[in-house]
């Protein structure tokens, strides 16, 4: 049976997750009405789901413990797999399905996924009158982060299914030399070398320790309104904004859309704590901006390979032109500053600590993401091209992130089809409210793009919150 360790960052989200903070990533996606083709009957999605999801190696494997190292896993193939346990359908109230979808997504995501069979769920949302339905995916964090979860469940889409073909045999890896023993023992370069490196490892462990140090916030400047006594319940809202006018904005003023991404929630996050009767902080809010390690156009590849940059978003500004300019110099220092200082280096950190580490000190470790920052927002890049699930076009994927310990709210964003798609998660008692952020997303990108400049039928769609 063919294993493969788990990455340290995947066994460091492993060991994280309790039953009230699953660290699963999801996603969901709303199609259409599947098409009945000429004298034929319609797809059935259930069946194209089950098979598809079955047809991706990854989605069979299950983690284990190991014995060396000690305290490690590994993934190995499921010996008794069966699509059936993953891949479900669920037939909901047809007269507001949209508000419906966002509020099952909601309970679903509060249940952490199985461990003892391959952490992931698919589920199909059917029942609207007019034919069209919701996927629910599931992924926990130790199988994928954002990319390759885009990579992962790609594989259902109808565009990425008919053109697949049979992996290409791969080349021969040479094996590895065989550990020292009384003979063939290393001669003084080798050694000399052999210690280098284990200094270089030490002193890059040192530094990213330091870095991570740096970014803590020891002083309790955590933003109260943000955090959280887990109530374990969730709550899900979704925004769809126009990426024209996002873009509209950015050339406008310079930057990347991300920049204008992330001044649209900081100003969404003044308004909402100005609807809530609530002071403005008397620091702003700092923000975990996820960063893919991987290189641009390379194969996702096994395991998480992330890091990240920390912004304080400016929710004491009162001018949004001014907002978006303090992200955007924000950011160019974290970019120049490169990913290997601030918060981001906490996903460095966990390569650098021995399996046992990550067993034994998650519980602590759990809590500290409230002292490093107070919410995430994270971009999910998704293919450009139209996509469809039995012949049923998709219409909206709102991407949506797991919640740290001791926070309320995370954000993910996806751009798709001339919108920006936007999942908001909470934890259900600490933001009841979500529906009023949401509306602010909208709100806000008014002010920086007036609407009476907007081309016709670019609009954003009114929220949907449970």
């Amino acid at each position: 049976m063919t294993t493969e360790l788990l990455a340290p960052l995947d066994l460091a989200f492993w060991h994280l997750e309790s039953a009230t903070h699953p660290l699963h990533l999801g996603a969901l996606a709303h199609f259409g009405p599947v098409p009945a083709p000429p004298g034929g009957e319609p797809a059935d999605v259930l069946e194209l789901l089950a098979r598809r999801a079955a047809a991706v190696p990854r989605l069979r494997m299950r983690v284990r413990d190991v014995l060396i190292p000690v305290g490690g896993a590994a993934w190995s193939a499921d010996p008794d797999f069966d699509v059936r346990r993953h891949v479900r359908e669920i037939t909901l109230p047809g007269a507001d399905f949209p508000a419906e979808t966002a509020r099952l997504a909601a309970e679903l995501m509060e249940r952490p996924v199985e461990r003892g069979l391959p952490p992931w769920e698919m589920y199909l949302l059917s029942g609207a009158p007019d034919g069209s339905f919701a996927v629910l995916v599931k992924l926990h964090h130790a199988l994928a982060d954002g990319m390759r979860a885009v990579a992962i469940g790609a594989g259902i889409f109808d565009e990425i299914a008919a053109g697949h073909r049979p992996a290409r045999r791969a080349r021969p890896v040479p094996p590895r030399p065989p550990l020292p023993g009384l003979t063939g023992l290393p001669g003084p370069g080798r050694l000399l070398g052999i210690a280098r490196d284990r200094l270089g490892d030490l002193g890059r462990a040192v530094e990213v320790g330091a870095s991570v140090v740096r970014a803590s916030r020891l002083d309790g400047r955590p933003t109260a309104a943000l955090a959280a006594h887990s109530s374990g319940t969730r709550r899900i809202a979704t925004a769809t904004l126009s990426l024209d006018r996002v873009h509209r904005v950015r050339r406008a003023t310079g930057g990347t859309a991300n920049d204008v991404l992330l001044a649209v929630v900081a100003g969404a996050l003044r308004r909402w704590f100005d609807g809530r009767g609530l002071p403005l902080p008397g620091a702003d809010p700092r923000a975990l901006v996820p960063v893919s390690r991987r290189r641009p156009g390379a194969p996702p590849g096994p395991g998480n390979s992330l890091s990240g940059y920390l912004l304080d978003l400016p929710v004491t500004e009162p001018d949004p032109a001014a907002r978006l300019a303090a992200v955007r110099h924000a950011m160019d220092r974290n970019k120049a500053a490169g990913p290997f200082r601030g918060a981001g280096a906490v996903a460095l950190l966990a390569d650098q600590l021995h399996p046992l580490a990550h067993r034994f000190g998650a519980p602590l470790a759990s809590g500290a993401a409230r002292l490093l920052f107070d919410l995430l927002v994270t971009q999910v890049p998704l293919p450009r091209s139209a996509l469809s699930l039995g012949g049923a076009p998709l219409r909206a994927l709102f991407p949506m992130a797991p919640l740290a310990r001791g926070q309320s709210l995370a954000v993910a964003m996806s751009p798709y089809g001339g919108r920006v798609h936007i999942g908001l998660v909470a934890d259900g008692a600490a933001v009841p409210d979500l529906d009023a952020l949401t509306a602010a997303l909208t709100a806000e990108l008014d002010l920086l793009d007036p609407p009476e400049t907007d081309a016709p039928g670019a609009r954003p769609s009114p929220p949907d919150t449970a």
